[in-house]
């Protein structure tokens, strides 16, 4: 199969593309504009494969989607490039709109053109995947069950609402034209390679370095934390095998506190790296909560795990350990974005 990727050298798209290239014999088109977050170094042994491609190219400009369909003519896309923080759309939902909006249109629009030219086996057998959030669904209370792929969309913040009007558009794209879209929604990921913005990787790196340990309100907000390896198994499943007009809810069901993931993540550290200052949750600082911060997020991921013969491996306990060794191994990485593009500060304070 001949995958266009779009975010590649973002978080979850690197990730899907490493799977790829160790898991599969299928060939990719990454297609970035390379925003801050991205990262060519999350992809750097791809090239060896001989079925790596990279085009650096914004997918809000059509032209450039048309002429990337036409050289590489694809089977299947893998749309992952967005606009993802929320607290950037806080400060800034301009860009969310632009890209996860206007961008996904431009992206549909080029694979519709494409998708008509094809011949009629391959007409039937391209795929077209939105990769999306869970955020889409609104907040959660403490005795709600979890969001299912039935869930009504409630949109809270300027990145969930933007993901929904993508989602949104990549549904009606299929029942308005018959490309075949399908879309899969997912909970918070973490792992190796993570932006240092997020909330596990900005933690895991200030406890190394002894700095503040910042948590929003109480810490009592929970979300559902998937492994991103996990992930993208799943998302290649998903491209392999999903059905058009489906919705698939990935998640780990490891539902955890945000103060839960700061503790997790300082035992791990304290025991890899123990600090002569003393255990680490000593750096917990309490802060003020964001403007419209969802109370819980949590996906039940049956349908999926059934549909796609999927399951996430990795526990959250295990999954935070190689997180934060990794992190350990990997200085040079986050500390040349820590002295370029991100220094650590705090996001998405404007007031409503």
């Amino acid at each position: 199969m001949r995958i266009l990727l779009t975010g590649g050298c973002g978080f979850i798209g690197s990730a899907v593309i490493r799977h790829l290239m160790r898991a599969t014999e299928h060939s990719v088109l990454n297609v970035d504009c390379m925003t801050y977050a991205a990262s060519t170094e999350t992809v750097e042994d791809a090239a060896a494969t001989g079925r790596y491609e990279f085009a650096q190219a914004n997918i809000v400009d059509g032209a450039a989607m048309s002429h990337l369909f036409e050289t590489f003519r694809p089977d299947a896309v893998m749309h992952l490039a967005a606009e993802s923080h929320v607290d950037r759309s806080i400060d800034g939902p301009g860009v969310f709109i632009q890209t996860n909006v206007v961008g996904t249109y431009s992206l549909l629009e080029a694979a519709r053109k494409y998708w008509l030219t094809l011949e009629p086996d391959a007409k039937k057998a391209f795929r077209f995947h939105h990769i999306s959030t869970d955020e889409v669904f609104g907040a959660l209370e403490a005795n709600d069950p979890p969001f299912t792929e039935t869930t009504p969309y409630d949109p809270r913040s300027p990145y969930s609402a933007s993901k929904a009007a993508s989602d949104h558009l990549v549904r009606a794209w299929y029942h308005t034209y018959g490309l075949p879209t399908f879309v899969t929604n997912t909970t918070n990921n973490y792992g190796i390679w993570h932006f240092p913005e997020k909330l596990i990787p900005l933690v895991t790196i200030n406890a190394i370095e002894g700095k503040e340990l910042p948590v929003y309100g109480k810490g009592d907000n929970v979300r559902d934390w998937l492994f991103v390896e996990d992930h993208a198994e799943a998302l290649v499943k998903a491209v392999e095998n999903g059905v058009p007009g489906e919705t698939y809810a990935i998640g780990a069901r490891q539902p955890r506190t945000n103060l839960e993931v700061v503790k997790t993540i300082c035992a791990v550290l304290d025991e890899l790296l123990p600090d002569p200052a003393g255990p680490r949750e000593r750096l917990i600082r309490y802060v003020s909560d964001r403007p419209g911060h969802d109370f819980r997020y949590e996906i039940d991921p049956s349908h999926a795990e059934q549909a796609l013969d999927w399951k996430a491996k990795h526990t959250f306990e295990t999954g935070i350990r190689r997180t934060v060794q990794w992190y350990l191994d990997n200085r040079d990485w986050w500390e040349g974005i820590r002295a370029r593009r991100y220094t650590g500060n705090r996001l998405g304070t404007v007031k409503e």
